[in-house]
């Protein structure tokens, strides 16, 4: 008030000063005034600038929430965890005394997009009837100075005012970044302030903070030590147990029809989290809305159901989130569909099973199972094939990859794809990846003095992965190549691709093996011998059988249009369309 009256009379003042040197003659004198007051009538009192309004509170959700730990399926090992991290410090504090132990203040929930952090932190929450403070990392940031560090700290005296509490950040790699990796003042100080609060606290005060990001690595480090954040829980993408029962969870509610199968769901969806299968259900139960209600002005009499049909056709449109940047596929490829290669299925069947499938029989023997399998051979002889078998005999996930789909011209981004790599493939566990054409990415160093030595460090990166330097638990590497010569040595060696199988040219029991799989749902007419066409393909691999077989078909359609004007009766593949086939295909396939 004072400071504005002043002000009033400073501006007078100084105009009469200009009015005297005008009439007296004198040099002109120029009052210079903002041009803020510059309009305003002399007399007319200056207006106070309006105080800035406070930004507003962040969110600070403290009402009982709706979901429960029985509304989460397929984690009893984290859940299970989480309440010994949360119950007996909060309600049972006593207990860790006689243990001379001093509660936690804090647990980060660590795991991919979508796999529940934020769901089980409120279920807990109110399952153990805590009081509960769910903030999001960007909320707290403010415009003023320091702003964003009180409300960090109103927060905190919150929760020690209403303990026992619980004080849930989530995206908290928004709120507390490397201090070494950001340019900005601000989050140094935020960061530096949470640190402080975190150590302030009394750790009998009541007070836990559960802290969730799905990207750790991006954390400030000083964080991620016992007396801050003590414990980090994972939340990995579900295997096919638990997502059998996140599958029976959400579909508690919703008329299933009789024939749906939600075993063959799960089986079907490989590397789904838990929002993933919500999305899977909601649009299958769309499905089924838009087929039994076609006019929303006509509601049917009828109860509505959701068929088997309908989450067929959803599951055609949906992809899992994790592994959306990178090729993924849940192939359906049995052992029966590859004709031959005995020896080889039996190998891989032994090595699949002590990874992927039976992995304590592996640990009771401490025997270990191989880190990765190298499928050499020519070209046609059915290396993709094997890998595509290996992970639907474990009921894994199946990255496939070119080895020149992760070069790049860019430095460093080569390296950075293998990390990525391997990185989905972690969080998609059990997971088996397969690098078809390894020769490309991975050839022996020093051998091209082009490429500003990108080559080595790619293989440098690879062979980081395979050391182990890194939990590779669940995860199994494939690779193919026709040209296992040019190969980095070290690549090869035992604890890497230390399983060397090679693919050769089938024989004459398996030519015929394969030509009766490719030809066992193909109306083969009575005068068609197998045997025989597997004893004229010598030296032929599997895709040349394949090839055969489907030309051999398709000299039959065209010969039944010429002679019975393309009757689907009429139609049978003969013995004279494979010799057909046979002479178009033997001159080029010749060795």
């Amino acid at each position: 008030m004072e400071f504005f009256k002043a002000l009033d009379e400073l501006v007078e003042l100084a105009q009469r000063l200009e009015e005297k040197a005008q009439q007296e003659g004198g040099p002109k004198v120029q009052v210079q005034m903002n041009t803020r007051y510059s309009s305003i009538p002399r007399g007319a009192g200056i207006p106070r600038p309006s105080a800035p309004k406070p930004a507003p509170e962040p969110e600070v959700r403290e009402a009982a929430m709706s979901a429960t730990l029985q509304e989460i399926g397929g984690m009893e090992q984290t859940l299970q965890e989480l309440r010994e991290l949360v119950q007996i410090p909060l309600q049972h504090p006593e207990l860790l005394a006689q243990l001379g132990l001093d509660p936690p203040r804090g647990v980060l929930l660590v795991g991919p997009p979508g796999t529940g952090k934020t769901l089980t932190a409120r279920a807990l929450a109110q399952d153990l009837g805590l009081h509960y403070i769910a903030l999001i990392g960007p909320e707290v940031m403010g415009k003023f100075y320091g702003e964003a560090e009180t409300r960090l700290r109103e927060v905190f005296q919150r929760a020690e005012k209403a303990a026992p509490c619980l004080i849930f950040i989530d995206e908290i790699d928004a709120l507390a970044p490397d201090r070494a990796k950001v340019e900005g003042e601000v989050e140094k100080r935020l960061v530096a302030q949470l640190l402080g609060l975190m150590d302030g606290f009394d750790p009998k005060a009541g007070v836990l903070v559960l802290g969730a990001t799905n990207r750790p690595d991006h954390l400030d480090p000083a964080l991620r030590r016992p007396g801050r954040f003590d414990r980090e829980v994972v939340f990995r993408v579900p295997d096919r147990k638990g997502r059998l029962a996140i599958l029976e969870v959400l579909t508690r509610k919703m008329p299933l029809a009789t024939g749906v199968d939600l075993a063959q769901v799960a089986d079907q969806t490989g590397g789904f989290v838990g929002a993933d299968l919500k999305g899977l259900c909601q649009a299958a139960a769309y499905r089924a809305l838009r087929r039994q209600v076609p006019d929303p002005d006509c509601i049917p009499p009828h109860p509505l159901q959701v068929s088997m049909a309908d989450f067929t056709l959803a599951l055609a449109d949906q992809r899992p989130a994790v592994l959306r940047s990178v090729i993924q596929e849940h192939p359906n490829v049995p052992w029966t569909a590859i004709g031959g290669l005995e020896p080889l299925k039996q190998v891989l069947k032994e090595a699949v099973e002590g990874v992927l499938v039976n992995p304590e029989l592996y640990a009771h023997t401490r025997a270990q199972a191989p880190r990765g399998i190298l499928l050499t051979g020519p070209p046609g002889t059915g290396k993709t094939l094997l890998a595509k078998a290996v992970a639907s005999e474990g009921k894994a996930n199946f990255i496939g990859v070119n080895g020149p789909e992760l070069l790049s011209r860019w430095v460093g981004a080569s390296e950075l794809a293998v990390r990525e790599l391997f990185t989905k493939a972690r969080q998609a566990a059990p997971c088996v990846i397969f690098i078809d054409e390894i020769d490309t990415l991975a050839p022996a160093r020093g051998s091209y003095r082009g490429d500003s030595g990108v080559s080595d460090r790619v293989i440098g990166q690879l062979l980081t992965e395979l050391d182990g330097l890194r939990p590779a638990h669940g995860l199994l590497l494939m690779a193919a190549t026709n040209r296992a010569d040019t190969l980095d040595p070290a690549l090869l060696r035992s604890g890497r691709l230390d399983l060397h199988l090679e693919v050769g040219l089938p024989d004459t029991e398996a030519r015929l093996a394969i030509l009766r799989v490719h030809n066992q749902d193909r109306p083969l007419a009575g005068d068609v011998d197998l045997a025989l066409w597997a004893t004229q393909t010598q030296h032929w691999s599997g895709a040349d059988l394949a090839l055969l077989s489907n030309q051999a078909a398709v000299a039959a359609i065209r010969r039944c249009r010429r002679e019975h004007g393309g009757r689907v009766a009429a139609l049978f593949i003969e013995d004279r369309d494979f010799q057909q086939a046979h002479s178009e295909l033997a001159g080029r396939l010749q060795p």
